[in-house]
């Protein structure tokens, strides 16, 4: 079974791929068929010849499996930021995250010049609590230095027992020095989505990451709110994607739907265009067009992005804040059979319902907000993008974007962009309200 995400090999098999070809140019492409698989094959010889040479002369007797395990994880990493091949225990470990229960600190990170890069803090988990921020670099674990691990090897370390401690030194961007932080580790239950009623009459939102648990997590909270307030007194909803890092492709595609009574939601194009899939709404708009606001920053990635994309396309969303963080790629999940682990191998870039590739730029708000950054802090919060990732797939036209802020105030009254999204609601209310004509009456006879 392959898995969608918006994140063995004990002897290399050849690939026998037999042309039909005719006419004039038929002898042409044979030729080139048969020189790349010559290339291939020489390729593939070169390999065989180093493996062979490490394993009679290193200086020590290394270990066959993890040289194996080496040269796979280097040509995958090698294709974009990404891509990336998983032994069975990082395998089971993803199966455990996108489940929406595994042990940690609660970061979604990746890799960047050698370091462990934070992505995002999972809210309400010790990395949150410890003061983590998005853009901050991790150098070292417990002492010992990130520089030569993979992204494997350094979350393995970062996990441990439950209520037991790690240190994590962190470079964040401005700060005169390295900074340390002790963390307790924890069970961390990703509780995906979290609402509330705000001034009784807007329906608040947050999602958090696009786990399996996503879209139920959303139609309760939606049926919560439509419960509690009547509907000629609820105004709208916001939609609170920032710092969410993605997560799933069919979560995206469902929490997309509850907003929409039909149309596409997203398409992905791979390299063949008969792999075109276009993914369109399902069940209807539980809201009832209820007016809505979606909230995105430099952190929102990925699934966050296909949700907004769709949306706004559809007209069905104003968009506040700053842009998105341009991830649109979508990872497919192969597993390798038991024991070997599995491939998450970037295979299409997804388009909005407008045709429009997010790839490298990104979703760029109706309504840009710039938060006001601390004094303490102004300097050190990097900004967030795909293009500033080394190796990442370039955007489909060639236009790429910066990144852009990711600061979310930890107060809800510091929040700018929060506090523009329930009065441009409450505006548009009002609006519609003094649009209305007057009622007819009518005079006896």
């Amino acid at each position: 079974m392959r898995k969608t995400l918006l994140f063995p090999l004990g002897a290399l098999t050849g690939v026998c791929l037999t042309l039909l070809v005719s006419g004039p140019q038929g002898g042409l492409w044979a030729a080139r068929a048969a020189a790349g698989a010559d290339d291939a094959y020489s390729q593939l010889n070169l390999f065989g010849e180093v493996f062979e040479r490490v394993k009679a002369s290193y200086v020590e007797k290394p270990d066959n499996s993890k040289l194996i395990e080496g040269a796979i994880t280097g040509m995958v990493t090698s294709l974009d930021p990404h891509s990336r091949y998983m032994n069975d225990k990082a395998w089971t470990e993803m199966q455990e995250t996108t489940s929406g229960e595994f042990g940690g600190l609660g970061i979604e990170v990746t890799m960047e010049e050698g370091l462990v890069k934070v992505v995002s803090p999972i809210d309400e988990t010790p990395a949150s609590k410890a003061g983590i921020m998005s853009g901050d670099l991790i150098s070292k674990i417990d002492g010992e230095a990130v520089q030569g691990m993979t992204l494997e090897q350094a979350v393995n370390k970062m996990k441990g027992p439950v209520d037991t401690q790690t240190k994590l030194t962190i470079v964040r961007k401005g700060a005169d020095a390295p900074l340390d932080v002790a963390i307790k580790r924890e069970i961390i239950h990703v509780r995906p989505v979290r609402f509330h009623v705000e001034n009784g009459d807007i329906g608040y939102i947050r999602v958090t990451s696009f786990n399996e648990q996503t879209t139920d997590g959303l139609k309760k909270a939606i049926a919560s709110i439509s419960k509690d307030v009547p509907p000629e007194k609820l105004v709208g909803y916001v939609m609170d994607l920032r710092n969410n890092p993605g997560g799933l492709l069919d979560q995206a595609v469902s929490v997309s739907s509850a907003f929409l009574q039909r149309g596409e939601v997203v398409s992905t194009r791979g390299r063949n265009p008969e792999e075109t899939q276009r993914f369109t709404a399902h069940g209807g708009d539980l809201t009832k067009g209820k007016p809505l606001v979606i909230l995105v920053n430099g952190g929102s990635a990925s699934a966050s992005e296909i949700v907004a994309g769709a949306l706004h396309d559809h007209k069905r969303a104003t968009i506040i804040g700053t842009r998105s963080f341009g991830k649109g790629s979508v990872q497919t999940i192969i597993p390798l059979g038991t024991g070997n682990g599995a491939l998450a191998l970037t295979t299409a870039r997804y388009y909005t319902p407008s045709g429009r590739s997010i790839q490298a730029q990104g979703i760029a708000p109706d309504i840009e907000i710039l938060q006001d950054v601390p004094a303490e802090l102004k300097g050190r919060m990097d900004t967030m993008a795909e293009s500033q990732m080394r190796g990442h797939l370039q955007a489909a036209d060639g236009t790429e974007q910066t990144g852009s802020q990711s600061y979310v105030p930890p107060e809800e009254k510091d929040d700018k962009a929060l506090h523009t999204a329930y009065d441009f609601l409450h505006g548009v209310t009002a609006n519609a309200v003094a649009a209305k004509p007057a009622p007819k009456t009518t005079v006896p006879n």
